[in-house]
């Protein structure tokens, strides 16, 4: 077991761990500490823990000081420096006529290096670039090409649910997600209805698909055969959240469908979900 403390650098980021160095850290308090990048202010997002070895990446660095009124200070600054950064960045796209779209910029804690993130279709040849915004801010330049994903992330925005993003709101990391969990949970393969607005499959099939697993494992799926009160039929709607089926009798197949729970049917030889190949070419880049 060692001892660490989980820092993160965003709001809604990905958490690090960090030696506490015999200092004891609660959550949302700020830290000095060095990374790849240099010196950074991060925030407590996970106070002093004992993790086992394995869950640790090793060489741990070690907490440099807890987060003067100084170095507050600092941060707030750096984030003013960021707008104007900003505006000059975007001036600077235009001059050179450059197909990219600038979304962030983020200074970092020492003022060593300044991030430029940016969308683009294709590769970008801003080598013209960086050397004007080097001349201008006589600091290392870095440009990062990034996904729609990361944007969405950055920016923020609303979701068709009407609640903020989920990356921007309490996802701190990207997981895949696949067409095969829209399938599974009854979704219509329509790419308005399963994509974010990002454009790529919405991150909310992820970490719902755990429990449409479980519910999957208990309820007949479509094209199942089953016994019901009134006799075999076969399952041709499946409503897994309130557990429902609507079932085409063998007795009467052109019959209206009879609805019935769960627990009053009997499974005789499930379904099985597939997904067509075509449905895989046409949606293949939503999972990208």
């Amino acid at each position: 077991m060692i001892n660490v403390v989980g820092i993160r650098f965003k709001e809604v980021g990905k958490i690090y761990y960090f030696d506490p160095d015999n200092t004891t850290l609660q959550k949302g308090e700020h830290v000095i500490v060095e990374t790849t990048r240099g010196l950074e202010c991060g925030e407590v997002a996970m106070a002093n823990r004992q993790l086992p070895d394995d869950e640790v990446s090793f060489p741990l660095k070690k907490i440099i000081r807890k987060a003067t009124d100084n170095d507050l200070k600092t941060v707030a600054e750096n984030r003013e420096k960021e707008k104007h950064a900003f505006e000059i960045c975007e001036k600077k796209i235009k001059e050179h006529e450059l197909k990219m779209k600038l979304v962030n910029v983020e200074y970092t804690f020492d003022g060593s290096k300044i991030l430029f993130y940016f969308t683009a279709d294709g590769r970008v040849d801003f080598r013209d670039l960086v050397k004007d915004l080097a001349y201008v801010f006589r600091t290392r330049i870095e440009l990062r090409q990034i996904g729609v994903r990361d944007e969405a992330k950055m920016l923020g925005g609303i979701g068709i649910c009407g609640r903020p993003f989920c990356c921007n709101s309490f996802l701190g990391e990207f997981q895949p997600v696949s067409i095969k969990m829209a399938k599974e949970q009854g979704m219509s393969l329509n790419p308005v209805k399963i994509s974010g607005t990002c454009g790529r499959l919405m991150c909310c099939l992820k970490y719902e698909q755990d429990a449409y697993a479980d519910l999957l494992k208990s309820t007949p799926k479509i094209g199942a055969i089953v016994s019901t009160p009134d006799g075999k039929g076969t399952v041709a709607d499946v409503n897994l959240i309130t557990g429902k089926l609507s079932v085409s009798l063998n007795k009467s197949p052109d019959a209206a469908l009879h609805t019935y729970s769960v627990d009053e049917v009997t499974l005789i030889k499930d379904g099985k979900i597939k997904l067509d190949r075509a449905d895989i070419a046409r949606l293949k880049k939503l999972e990208e």
